[in-house]
C-alpha cells in the first residue's frame, strides 16, 4: 500500500510539474521576444548610422550635392523608422498572442492552407518556368470530420501477483524489482456524432511482465506444477519474464475542445482530463527465466526458455486516469499465471502510461 501511495503521489507531482513547465516555457519565450524588440530598434538605428555616414562620404567626395544628401538622409531615416514600426509590431503581436492564450497557439498546417484548383511547383530559368510539377497529383482531400485518431502507447511500472489466500504484503516477489513494460499502437474513435465525451479505444500491445522472487528462490517446473524453490548458490539476480501479445479495448470518458472552421471540425483532448475502463485479450508469446550467480569466482548467466506452465491465453481488465497523454495505469490478469497450480496467482501491474 505504501508503494502504491508513493507512485500515486509521484504521478500527481509529475502532472503538476508538467503544467508549471508549460507555463514557464511560454513566459520565457515572452521575455526573449521583449529583448528581441529592443535589439530590433538598436539594429535599425545602427543601420541608419552607417547609411548616413555613407551619404556624408559621398557628399565630401563631391558625388552628390547638399540638397541631394538631405533628400537621401530623409529617405533612409523614413525607411528605418518604418522598419522599426513594422518589425516591433510583429514582435508585440507575438507577445500579445502568447500572453492571451498562455502559450497555446494554433498554427497553420499543410491541411489548413487554401486549396487552389491548380497549384504548380517548378524550376525557374531567366524568369520563365523550365520544369513544372503539378502538386494536385499528390494532394489528398481534407476530411471535414475526422472521428478516428491513432497514438503510440507505452507504459512502465511495478509488477506483482495476487496470490490466493495472501496479501500483497506477503508476496514472495520483490516489490521494487518486479516490473512490467508495455508498448503498442491504439486507435480512438468518437462514439457519438455531435459529442466527444465518450471514445472507443482499440489496438494491440506487447506486454512484458517480470517477477523477481525473494529469499534466493527460483522457479522450478515439476510436471504440471511450477513452484518456488531455494537455489543452491547465492543469486545475484533471478527473474521470470512473460511476453504477451494482447489486444486492448477501452471506453474513455472526458471533456474535449471543439475546433471548427469552414473546412474542418476537430475535437481535441490536449490538456484534458481522461479516464478509461476496459480489458484485453491475447496470447503468451514466450516465457523465460534469467539467473545470475557466482560459483568458485566464476560469474554465470543462465537463460532458461520454457513454458513453466504459464497460461497460453491472456485476458484481463485494465483502466487509466490522468491528463493529456500522461496517465496512471493499472491492469489485472484474470487468467492465472500458472495453469493447474495448487494455489492460484494472478498478475497485477501499476504504473504510468504515455500516449504519444
Amino acid at each position: 500500500m505504501r508503494t502504491i501511495t508513493f507512485y500515486l503521489a509521484a504521478f500527481i507531482l509529475l502532472l503538476v510539474s508538467h503544467q508549471i513547465m508549460g507555463q514557464e516555457d511560454y513566459e520565457k519565450e515572452v521575455r526573449i521576444l521583449k529583448i528581441e524588440k529592443e535589439r530590433i530598434i538598436e539594429q535599425e538605428k545602427d543601420a541608419l548610422k552607417f547609411e548616413v555616414r555613407d551619404i556624408n562620404r559621398r557628399l565630401e567626395r563631391g558625388d552628390i550635392s547638399e540638397a541631394e544628401a538631405k533628400i537621401l538622409k530623409e529617405e533612409v531615416a523614413k525607411r528605418r523608422a518604418l522598419n522599426i514600426e513594422n518589425r516591433v509590431a510583429i514582435v508585440e503581436n507575438k507577445i500579445a498572442l502568447l500572453e492571451r492564450n498562455e502559450g497555446e497557439i494554433l498554427t497553420l498546417s499543410e491541411l489548413d492552407t487554401l486549396e487552389n484548383d491548380h497549384i504548380n511547383l517548378g524550376i525557374m530559368i531567366d524568369g520563365k518556368p523550365a520544369i513544372i510539377f503539378n502538386s494536385n497529383r499528390w494532394k489528398r482531400d481534407v476530411k471535414y470530420d475526422r472521428r478516428t485518431y491513432s497514438d503510440f502507447v507505452f507504459a512502465v511500472g511495478l509488477n506483482n501477483a495476487v496470490i490466493e489466500g495472501q496479501s500483497l504484503n506477503d508476496s514472495p516477489y520483490k516489490i521494487g524489482g518486479s516490473r512490467f513494460f508495455e508498448m503498442g499502437w491504439q486507435w480512438r474513435t468518437r462514439v457519438f456524432d455531435r459529442s466527444n465525451w465518450l471514445r472507443f479505444h482499440y489496438g494491440f500491445s506487447f506486454q512484458f511482465n517480470g517477477l523477481k522472487p525473494d529469499d534466493n528462490q527460483i522457479f522450478v517446473q515439476n510436471g504440471n506444477q511450477t513452484t518456488l524453490q531455494e537455489f543452491e548458490y547465492d543469486l545475484d539476480k533471478a527473474k521470470l519474464r512473460m511476453d504477451n501479445l494482447v489486444f486492448p479495448v477501452h471506453f474513455e470518458f472526458g471533456p474535449s475542445k471543439l475546433r471548427k472552421t469552414e473546412r474542418t471540425i476537430r475535437y481535441s483532448i490536449h490538456d484534458q482530463f481522461r479516464v478509461g475502463f476496459g480489458g484485453y485479450g491475447g496470447f503468451n508469446l514466450g516465457t523465460r527465466q534469467k539467473l545470475k550467480y557466482t560459483v568458485d569466482g566464476e560469474h554465470i548467466k543462465d537463460k532458461l526458455k520454457r513454458d513453466y506452465n504459464t497460461s497460453d491465453l491472456i485476458y484481463g481488465v485494465s483502466g487509466y486516469i490522468g491528463f493529456d497523454g500522461i496517465l496512471l495505469y493499472m491492469k489485472y490478469d484474470l487468467n492465472p499465471i500458472f495453469k493447474d497450480a495448487d494455489i492460484k496467482q494472478n498478475n497485477i501491474s501499476l504504473g504510468l502510461r504515455f500516449d504519444i
